[in-house]
């Protein structure tokens, strides 16, 4: 069994920064791709920010040069780092993972169950 962990979440002024973690625990063989979604009120979930085994990193364009993904593979750990935060991030964040939980098995996906972030005055 593999669970996902979310925290760092809360309310911030615009212009304001939060740092998000995402710890996975349980049976975990390998983690390969580990990333974030977000979902608005009545907004379809997207991809915010993912990140490889391997260091790789991938951002929507809404976010590029205000968030940062990085990870720690010796405790299964994604982070995002948001900085310059705008009304319009507010959402739910949700932790994503891509995990081998054994040799035997292949990779599966994972989710956290979300975060609330609130950015307002």
């Amino acid at each position: 069994q593999v669970q996902l962990v979310e925290s760092g979440g809360g309310l911030v002024q615009p212009g304001g920064s939060l740092r998000l973690s995402c710890a996975a625990s349980g049976s975990i063989f390998s983690a390969n791709t580990m990333g974030w979604y977000r979902q608005a009120p009545g907004k379809e979930r997207e991809l915010v920010a993912s990140i490889t085994s391997d260091g790789s990193t991938n951002y929507a364009d809404s976010v590029k040069g205000r968030f940062a993904i990085s990870r720690d593979n010796a405790k299964n750990t994604v982070y995002l780092q948001m900085n310059s935060l705008k009304p319009e991030d507010t959402a739910v964040y949700y932790c994503n993972a891509r995990i081998r939980r054994s040799l035997y098995d292949f990779s599966n996906t994972y989710w956290g169950e979300g975060t609330q972030v609130t950015v307002s005055s």
